[in-house]
């Protein structure tokens, strides 16, 4: 069986004027069966359909927080560094892989961002609107987990990884209030937020909170979330 094409969202970094990438996010799928892509940033919708129909599964990033008017809210001073040109292609891509289903697996932002295009809203800041004692927004190095995770026996991030907990590492701010009525959520923090979801009915539409890119190497449960990313985008 040929190795499926996987297209990665480009990080970016605004005073650079530069796309930049993570290599776990990409060795991560090499690892695992595929052949990754960094895709460029752009708007033009024909070229947005060309990737869409030419790829076999996206990976859709960390980085920049979700700009709130995309989930119908006024951007808060407590919000985060935004990037419009990550907002406008990653909305674009997003409807054409749910509308054609093909395989997506959203890490951090990726979540987020899921959440957010599919009718659900975040928190723009967890600090200051989510009271909780659990470290969301770790310190170097990233490969430490620093909270624990809970997944129910069963549901479908159980299948893949086989265990009800889950020690994970985390670095983020924002994070899911109410979840979109088209995700289903299928790992909790210990203070309630929301981990990871899937999109039932889709063939892989997938998304985690925490970070795999950096741990994968290092425990068997974060590389079994590339391996079924990859399987998926095989068939």
């Amino acid at each position: 069986m040929e190795r499926p094409m996987i297209g990665i969202l480009p990080l970016y970094d605004k005073d650079k004027e530069s796309y930049w990438m993570l290599p776990g996010y990409m060795k991560g799928i090499e690892d695992a069966g595929g052949i990754p892509f960094m895709l460029p940033l752009t708007s033009d919708i024909e070229i947005i359909t060309k990737i869409a129909n030419r790829f076999d599964g996206f990976l859709f990033t960390g980085g920049h927080d979700v700009n709130p008017e995309i989930y119908g809210e006024n951007v808060e001073e407590v919000c985060g560094e935004m990037c419009k040109e990550r907002d406008d292609m990653e909305t674009a891509l997003f409807k054409q892989v749910v509308d054609l289903d093909k395989p997506a697996f959203g890490i951090c932002r990726g979540i987020q961002l899921f959440n957010a295009l599919l009718g659900g809203t975040l928190y723009q800041d967890i600090p200051t609107q989510l009271r909780s004692e659990v470290e969301h927004k770790q310190v170097p190095p990233y490969t430490k987990p620093v909270h624990n995770v809970y997944i129910e026996k069963g549901n479908p991030l159980y299948h893949i990884i086989q265990t009800e907990s889950l020690k994970v590492n985390s670095y983020h701010h924002q994070g899911i209030k109410q979840l979109s009525e088209q995700l289903l959520s299928v790992a909790e923090a210990e203070d309630g937020l929301i981990e990871a979801v899937i999109m039932p009915q889709k063939k892989f539409i997938f998304a985690v909170q925490w970070h795999p890119e950096f741990n994968y190497k290092l425990d068997d449960y974060n590389f079994r979330l590339f391996e079924e990313f990859v399987r998926s985008c095989e068939n």
